[in-house]
């Protein structure tokens, strides 16, 4: 199992060029637009090149994340879990 790492917290508008083509390829396979305010979590899969996008006003909760995180083997670190339930 892989450790999702928090890389960070961004609106679109504020995202890292480095991340866009990860957060479209996300959106495209959700079929949602991305507003220039969307909360996006970036997270970091530890031991690979790959990259997890959370948009967060997609989850109630953060069992919804580690539902999802399992599905793709990855969990997320104390850290990371605790500034995603602030953001919740």
């Amino acid at each position: 199992m892989f450790i999702a790492k928090l890389v960070g917290i961004f609106t679109f508008k504020e995202l890292p060029e480095e991340f866009i083509p990860f957060v479209r390829f996300k959106a495209s396979l959700d079929k949602r637009e991305i507003p220039e305010n969307e909360e996006i979590a970036i997270l970091n899969i530890s031991g690979t090149e790959s990259y997890h996008i959370l948009f967060m006003d997609s989850y109630k909760n953060i069992d919804e994340i580690k539902e999802e995180l399992k599905e793709a083997d990855a969990k997320i670190n104390y850290n990371t879990r605790k500034i995603l339930e602030g953001h919740l």
